[in-house]
């Protein structure tokens, strides 16, 4: 199965595409990590580990993050909205699924694309010098993201690939 191919050797795809059925799984696995760690009570004697009664904590990741390719091989983008970036570097490829409708259709939280290297967090601007598109090095600077108040619908049948980055805590229980 590749992209716009609708058969596979073994007969017909039962699918809207792979990169909607792995979008639904990312939203599955988001929203049982998040069912499990916000529940209002945060201590049950027979799941907690040694220790966890004592200081219940949450310790599990919230979001998968990830990055949507385009036909032409580019990781998709989209503009986000943050009160502490610089308003001039407001670009991301990063994202964590919201909700799922109409079959291939999702809301997608853009995430803030951040840089914790130098022990100070700053955002990481992934234009190129030009401005018109993404600078592939600079991805490589990415690792930590942040949740914004910024989401996109998309059909998730426009794109190739989904690739999957991490799983992190954006803290979307507090």
């Amino acid at each position: 199965m590749g992209c716009g191919k609708p058969t596979n050797p073994i007969g017909p795809i039962h699918s809207a595409g792979c990169v909607c059925d792995v979008v639904r799984a990312i939203l599955d696995i988001q929203n049982q990590a998040v069912r499990d760690e916000c529940s209002p009570c945060t201590a049950n004697c027979f799941l907690e580990p040694l220790g966890g009664i004592v200081s219940p904590a949450r310790s599990q990741a919230d979001t998968r993050v990830f990055m949507l390719i385009t036909k032409d091989g580019t990781p998709f983008k989209a503009f986000f909205n943050s009160p502490t970036a610089d308003p001039c570097i407001c670009t991301s490829v990063f994202f964590r699924v919201e909700d799922m409708f109409d079959e291939c259709c999702a809301t997608l939280r853009v995430l803030e694309p951040l840089c914790t290297f130098d022990s100070s967090e700053s955002t990481v601007d992934l234009l190129s010098k030009d401005g018109c598109c993404i600078n592939m090095k600079k991805i490589c600077k990415v690792d930590d993201w942040s949740s914004t108040d910024s989401c996109i619908t998309v059909d998730l049948s426009c794109f190739c690939a989904v690739q999957c980055i991490a799983d992190v805590d954006l803290g979307i229980c507090d």
